[in-house]
């Protein structure tokens, strides 16, 4: 695979501008990070980071929605932002020849919005409908319950959306307020990847971007590690879903690959442990996969699954079973390999889109202060040996951490189950 390194500019005013060139490229992505999120929201202000997120699209000083989407879709792009837990971002994705017009989008939502009160309102109707959605979703809605659950008491364990009681009293002055405070130096990346001209992207952050100042700088506090904790939660759906999870600390990069190669051989594709003995040779579950994830000081190895209500303590007494057995007996032959070029195939895949390209640089710089080429990506993944795997397995998957969330209808004897008894 062809290397497109990653190369860090700064502005004139210290703005990080991230570039990948991907000379081959048919496409052009630009992503504008800023570093504030739900958890760094407070009592009065929950949700407020995704409200404004919606917001800022409504109108800036030179364009209205309606305006914008023409503009975008007419240069064959797509115009987006995601908030997250320790950042929000803005970006727009277009055709190489057309990367001016992705630019000059993202730059006016993030620097000239006007977050008015007929804005704010109409954007809080369509948030308060995405917040109903998620809970409709069972699927979906298990992993922010399983967060909430983890890292109760401290601010990762809010949701990036917050509630509707949250959501429905915030102005658009509280909006105008946060947006003031946190949008600009020294809360602010620049991500670009694909087909461009570097210079000129240096040249547009510089413009755009370097007369943002922002007074108030987030401070985080690390989170306790939780102790293992188990919670049942109600809700009207047939299947009941299931997070079994085990947090950890803040990793360095070699610990983090080990992690990532760990989750994979435990719960990624159909080879997998978790899905062999749970699923296949079981039938104990409809659904069952990893789904680990790593913030700036902290994280969590986890699996999910779906299943009927009979089944639900067999399926946990089976995951425990197999995250026990792996610590006991370790890898198979080739199952290290079969794993890592499973891994390895994926961020492959996702290379050859731009959206992902962007997003992955973002995510890597802001939450762990670099961003990996692909080819250093994969680099890393092969570089993971199996007394590593071995040891963060025996670091992180224990019993005295392991956190369930079951929700669904649950029975008498699921809510009283003695999830001590899962030894790991």
């Amino acid at each position: 695979m062809q290397n497109n390194p990653i190369e860090l500019t700064m502005t004139s005013a210290g703005i990080p501008v991230l570039t990948e060139h991907v000379p081959n490229s048919a496409s052009a992505g630009f992503l504008v990070a800023v570093r504030t999120g739900s958890r760094d929201e407070y009592d009065g202000i929950f949700g407020l980071s995704h409200l404004l997120e919606h917001t800022v699209f409504r109108e800036t000083k030179t364009r209205n929605s309606f305006e914008m989407a023409k503009e975008m879709e007419g240069a064959g792009g797509e115009l987006n932002a995601f908030t997250a837990k320790e950042m929000t971002g803005f970006y727009g994705i277009t055709l190489g020849e057309t990367a001016d017009v992705a630019m000059k989008l993202v730059g006016d939502i993030v620097a000239n919005p006007l977050i008015n009160e007929k804005d704010t309102e109409l954007e809080k109707e369509i948030v308060l409908q995405e917040l109903s959605m998620v809970k409709s979703e069972p699927e979906s809605y298990v992993h922010d319950l399983f967060e909430e659950n983890l890292w109760a008491g401290n601010e990762l364990g809010r949701d990036e959306g917050g509630s509707e009681e949250t959501v429905i009293p915030l102005t658009h002055e509280d909006l105008r307020k946060y947006y003031d405070e946190r949008y600009g130096r020294p809360n602010l990346a620049v991500f670009a990847t694909g087909n461009f001209d570097k210079e000129e992207v240096v040249k547009w952050a510089e413009e755009t971007f370097d007369p943002m100042d922002a007074p108030v700088v987030n401070k985080r506090t690390t989170p306790d590690m939780p102790k293992a904790k188990y919670s049942c939660t109600e809700h009207n759906s047939e299947h009941l879903n299931i997070g079994f999870g085990f947090p950890v600390g803040k990793l360095d990069a070699k610990e983090r690959a080990a992690v990532r190669v760990l989750g994979a051989v435990m719960g990624a594709g159909t080879s997998s442990r978790l899905f062999q003995n749970v699923r296949e040779k079981n039938a104990l579950v409809y659904s069952i996969y990893n789904d680990s994830h790593n913030y700036s000081d902290a994280g969590y190895i986890s699996a999910f699954m779906s299943c009927t209500g009979k089944n639900v303590i067999k399926a946990m007494e089976e995951t425990a079973r197999s995250y026990s057995d792996f610590k006991k007996n370790g890898l198979e032959k080739d199952e290290l390999q079969r794993t890592k070029n499973l891994l390895k195939g994926a961020v492959a895949r996702g290379a050859e889109t731009t959206d992902n390209r962007v997003y992955r640089m973002c995510v890597g710089y802001m939450t762990h202060g670099s961003a990996s080429s692909t080819a250093d990506t994969l680099a890393q993944i092969d570089a993971v040996t199996e007394d590593e795997v071995m040891a963060v397995a025996e670091k992180y998957l224990t019993s005295d951490r392991l956190n369930i969330t079951v929700l669904g209808r649950c029975s008498k004897k699921v809510q009283a189950f003695e999830f001590s008894s899962l030894e790991i």
